[in-house]
């Protein structure tokens, strides 16, 4: 009897019959050596996610993230605050500038493995936007931002920068791969559907798939498609780095931050009990009755003794308020932008993540002394209801950062259900691997599947 696949299944079962039989180590160099014509193959663009990329003072050029935060003696965490715009409450951007991939810091994948892993095997040759393209392979780019600003910002430069290798190799519709990381991926998603047409101050979603015209393929690594409980985590409690953190006090000034929390028809909040709180967490309101981040009576004191005077430190707070207000409302639309339905081109993303990390997917509020307090995991509810299974509730399969769920951009986990109509994903195939989300590119199996899908020659 002969099987026959669609051409979707017939690559999947390619790819995990590959990984079936593979040896203890694989010779990527030599499986791919046979690829010839590699001027036909698009140039390549790699994206980072948050936290990924270096940034320095545009006026020292000393390295403020993530180098400085790793000395003995990290700088003053408002160094990474965004400045407030106070006449239009939007981000007026610091001194800082982004200069290169950051190796080493929180989360990140795309280092110095992949690139080995591209140039070694795949014949990649590392190319910089604005120089002549390189001979002898197929040019691939390292695209780095800011990653701290609304990722509209980010979706602007890239287009600048795709820009910039068209004219670098004389073809203004050249088109290009990318391989995405995290939240590049998001950036990356915004641009397919609506280039740099900022769709964020009202509730419709024109498509145009504009940037879709200018891509040919799209590998999503490690994407949180439907947002991550991390991001929530990481507003509320501050981000750790090294011995110290980020406090919330300056997670509240990036705007990034919130556009990677967990998607509306997600229902993140759980009560002890179990049951789904209708919380909205884009609504500052919510936050004010619950006192999160700088509405917390210990933040705001904290942020006042920074100031000279009490008045000082009150209107910055106020200032503060509007400017959270404005951005969680962009980030619940932003992330509402890339669910909606349209008419995108069908199987144009490869996606990638890690399927075998117990990961957050919901939080528990309990009362405690009064106070409403947030559970990030099963071990810290203080009063358990009995019989309620927690680690079912909260924690699911995914890479330690981003669920399963999320990266397919479901809304729940069982593949039984059907998708939700406002969490739409024209997902070409997807491959899921033992991996955490900063280790997923020195995973050889990623490795291998990676190149096939990029180096293919097929319509995916």
């Amino acid at each position: 009897m002969i099987i026959r696949f669609s051409r979707p299944l017939a690559i999947i079962a390619t790819l995990v019959l590959a990984c079936a039989c593979r040896p203890a180590t694989t010779d990527l160099q030599r499986l791919y050596s046979m690829q010839s014509a590699t001027e036909k193959q698009p140039p390549l663009i790699l994206v980072h996610g948050i936290f990924g990329a270096k940034l320095e003072n545009v006026d020292t050029g000393e390295e403020i993230w993530p180098a400085a935060f790793q000395t003995e003696e990290p700088p003053p965490p408002h160094m990474l605050a965004i400045n407030i715009d106070p006449g239009r409450i939007r981000a007026a951007y610091s001194r800082l500038r982004a200069t290169g991939l950051a190796a080493g810091a929180a989360g990140i994948a795309l280092d110095g493995r992949i690139l080995e892993v591209l140039e070694q095997a795949g014949q990649y040759v590392r190319a910089e936007a604005g120089e002549s393209p390189p001979s002898g392979g197929t040019p691939y780019y390292v695209f780095t931002y800011d990653w701290r600003q609304d990722n509209l910002q980010a979706v602007r430069e890239l287009e600048g920068f795709i820009r910039q290798v068209q004219e670098d190799h004389g073809d203004p519709d050249l088109k290009v791969d990318f391989v995405a990381h995290g939240m590049g991926g998001l950036v990356v998603r915004y641009y397919m559907r609506y280039g740099t047409v900022d769709v964020l101050d009202d509730n419709d979603f024109p498509v145009s798939n504009y940037g879709a015209a200018h891509v040919r393929r799209v590998v999503l690594l490690a994407v949180p498609n439907l947002g991550t409980v991390e991001a929530l985590k990481a507003a509320l409690t501050g981000f750790p780095v090294g011995e110290g953190e980020i406090p919330v006090e300056i997670m509240a000034t990036i705007p990034s931050i919130y556009q990677l929390f967990p998607h509306p028809i997600s229902s993140p909040i759980l009560s002890v009990e179990g049951a789904e709180l209708k919380e909205d967490i884009f609504d500052i309101e919510v936050w004010r009755r619950l006192q999160w981040s700088i509405f917390d009576p210990g933040i705001r004191e904290r942020v006042i003794k920074r100031f000279n005077t009490p008045e000082a430190g009150e209107r910055y707070l106020h200032l503060l308020e509007e400017y959270m207000h404005k951005y969680l409302e962009r980030a619940r639309r932003f992330v509402w932008s890339l669910t909606v339905s349209a008419d995108e081109p069908p199987g144009r993303y490869v996606l990638f993540g890690g399927a075998c990390e117990l990961t957050s997917a919901k939080i528990v509020m309990e009362e405690s002394d009064g106070t409403k307090v947030m559970r990030w995991h099963p071990r810290q509810i203080d009063r358990p209801t009995p019989g309620v299974d927690y680690e079912r509730l909260m924690l699911q399969p995914g890479d330690g950062d981003i669920t399963k769920a999320s990266l397919l951009a479901r809304h729940v986990l069982d593949p039984s259900v059907p998708r939700h109509k406002y969490s739409y994903f024209p997902l070409g195939f997807a491959i899921f691997l033992c991996a955490r989300h900063d280790t997923i590119t020195a995973n050889t199996d990623f490795q291998n599947n990676l190149l096939h899908a990029l180096l293919t020659a097929d319509s995916l």
